[in-house]
């Protein structure tokens, strides 16, 4: 039977005082934690799905940290019930439907909003999703002895100014100003591949960090792994980590890693 091997960090970054971001880890999920200590977790792949999932709330705004953290929650408790993209559609419009009426009731709540990025791992196919620019990448073998990255997520910003990466800018996300009838989450479907590896981030880690270089960490990460699933993927988002850390972390950095094993 297949199992899926999940890793995953949330850290404050540098300039940050607190996280907004939250994680979905199968019925599990970390909010506005802080740690340098990866964690991992296995899931049979024969079942009910597993949904991994990372949501920014959305700085500047209010509670973007409660945004997240509700979202967070939602698909946990929802994921067991997530076959097929009509599922992941409808809970999506749901959990931001949600957020809008705690909005609308709790004037402290008003305008709060957050970003999600996740895949639901099924016995038959990976459902990946996102709401704004938190990312979803496959890992891939590059055409040298290298890996690559393939975004699969797609962001909803708008291209960003002549001379940068990123825009720092979101025009869709789950609660905020996108009224609750107008939300259309992005979703791909994948096969279920056994050695198939994913890594799922908040823009915390890609806007500092190119995805070029994320490749490049991740090459250096397999070539000194040891089969240790669990411990070769905590060393690599150490590493991914760390390098967020040295370009300045101006924001929360989450991420997760994911593969597919036999």
């Amino acid at each position: 039977m297949p199992y899926v091997v999940v890793s995953a960090l949330s850290h404050d970054g540098v300039v940050r005082d607190h996280n907004e971001d939250s994680l979905v880890l199968g019925p599990w999920t970390l909010s506005a934690l802080s740690t340098d200590s990866p964690q991992s977790l296995v899931f049979p792949l024969g079942g009910a799905p597993v949904v991994v999932a990372v949501a920014d709330g959305l700085g500047g705004h209010p509670a973007g940290d409660v945004a997240s953290a509700l979202t967070a929650r939602h698909l946990a408790a929802v994921g067991p019930r997530l076959h097929t993209e009509q599922d992941v559609t409808e809970e999506l419009r749901a959990c931001h439907a949600a957020l809008h009426e705690a909005a609308d009731a709790d004037p402290a709540l008003a305008g709060m909003a957050t970003t999600v990025a996740g895949a639901v791992f099924g016995a038959e196919h990976v459902l990946v999703f996102n709401v704004g620019d938190s990312q979803v990448f496959e890992i891939t073998p590059d055409r040298g002895d290298g890996l690559g990255l393939r975004q699969v997520s797609t962001d909803d910003s708008p291209p960003p100014a002549p001379g940068r990466r990123t825009s720092h800018l979101v025009t869709r996300t789950l609660g905020g100003p996108t009224a609750p009838e107008d939300l259309d989450p992005h979703l791909v479907r994948l096969p279920v591949a056994p050695g198939a590896r994913y890594l799922l981030c908040t823009d915390g880690l890609t806007d500092p960090v190119a995805p070029d270089e994320l490749a490049a960490l991740l090459t250096e990460a397999d070539a000194e792994a040891d089969g240790d699933a669990q411990g070769d993927d905590q060393r690599a988002l150490v590493d991914l980590w760390r390098a967020a850390i040295r370009a300045g972390a101006p924001d929360n950095v989450t991420l997760a890693l994911v593969r597919i094993e036999d």
